[in-house]
């Protein structure tokens, strides 16, 4: 009988379990993998599925009031008259009888000059006058006796004509030495000191007219038909915060400048009290006011250098509206056609946005009104 040989022992021996092992391993390590892969693309998913993030933004609603048409300018503030009063004549000043801050009266002394040479002038020419004067009459009763010519009588008078005039140019010259206002106002320079040789046409004070003040605004052509002499004004001056003064548009220059493209208006204020010339004023003068405008504040508008526009909200998605404006005053601008009232304007935010941009409106803009949640949620709150 042949005995039966035991089944072959396995090439790999015991090393078979430890094979399976490791490969189960490694699927288990890839299913893991696969997982967390799945994970992150459904987190992804998701993130586009929700789109981009709103934008925050603050809004004010378009609403109706009163809007005035004006023009705004700054120009300093100039006295009305300016005289630089100046010595007609030479001499030693005797007597100053005005200085700095001082007002004075057109007319009235402000310097006496050492006049003793024209004074003897005068005394001279008035002698020659007189002996003058003499000869004509005798010659006039001898020229009728045929004793003198009538040349010679001639004569006469035109010397006397001559030396009556050297007399009153004598007695001119004697004037000057009382120096006096041109016109009225305030001193607000003095060169001249008691005892100095006074000069000839030289600049002794300076008097300013203070009673009008003027500014001479250079508006734009385009304001020509706008800016009319008579308008009322109001002034502001940075010396005097907080303070308005009334004024009105003296005359308006009918020349356009053509090399700057703008025209001259003066305008007038009552002086002689806190206004002082040079003082820098900021002047507004409004020529047409409308009492029910529809509005929107100026910060509103885009300024990207197009045609008028701002962005408004509808169903949370940001909506560029082309505006046709029409007054600006101040913080506020007419709208004429584009809005009605009570639409909302972005007015913060707005850089950020774009056409069909969603939004989300913070601030005094957002509705106060809250959702209800449902009520399956009220009472599963309620039993917790």
């Amino acid at each position: 009988m042949h005995d039966i040989a035991p089944a072959p022992a396995s090439r790999h021996g015991r090393t078979l379990p430890i094979a399976r092992l490791a490969v189960l391993a490694v699927v288990l390590a890839l299913a893991a993998c696969k997982g967390k892969g799945d994970g992150k693309e459904g987190e992804d998913k998701d993130k586009a599925s929700k789109g981009p993030e709103a934008v925050p933004v603050e809004v004010a609603k378009a609403g109706r009031r009163s809007i005035a048409a004006s023009y705004a300018g700054t120009a300093p503030l100039e006295a009305r008259g300016e005289a630089q009063v100046v010595a007609k004549t030479s001499g030693i000043a005797l007597r100053v009888f005005a200085d700095v801050g001082q007002q004075v009266r057109a007319g009235q002394p402000l310097v006496q000059i050492d006049r003793d040479r024209s004074a003897l002038q005068v005394a001279q020419a008035d002698a020659q006058v007189r002996k003058l004067e003499a000869n004509y009459r005798r010659a006039a009763q001898l020229v009728e006796q045929k004793m003198v010519s009538v040349n010679d009588v001639e004569q006469l008078r035109y010397d006397l004509e001559n030396a009556r005039a050297s007399l009153r140019l004598a007695r001119l010259e004697l004037s000057y030495g009382t120096v006096a206002a041109p016109i009225s106002g305030v001193i607000s320079a003095r060169n001249i000191k008691l005892g100095n040789l006074v000069q000839i046409n030289t600049p002794i004070f300076t008097i300013v007219d203070t009673s009008r003040l003027e500014a001479t605004l250079n508006a734009p052509e385009r304001e020509i038909e706008t800016l009319k002499a008579g308008q009322t004004l109001q002034l502001s001056v940075d010396a005097l915060p907080g303070k308005t003064f009334e004024g009105r548009i003296d005359r308006v220059s009918p020349v356009v400048d053509s090399g700057s493209g703008t025209f001259r208006v003066i305008c007038a204020f009552d002086g002689g009290g806190l206004l002082q010339p040079g003082m820098f004023g900021r002047i507004r003068i409004e020529y047409d006011q409308r009492a029910n405008a529809l509005v929107i504040p100026r910060t509103a508008l885009l300024e990207d250098g197009n045609a008028p526009a701002v962005f408004t909200v509808k169903a949370d998605k940001a909506v560029r509206t082309a505006l046709k404006l029409g007054y600006v005053d101040g913080e506020w601008v007419e709208v004429r056609e584009g809005l009605r009232e009570g639409d909302p304007v972005v007015v913060a935010g707005k850089a950020a946005l774009r056409e069909g941009s969603a939004v989300q409106v913070i601030g005094a803009g957002a509705s106060s009104k809250k959702q209800a949640a449902p009520a399956g949620n009220v009472a599963q709150a309620a039993a917790k």
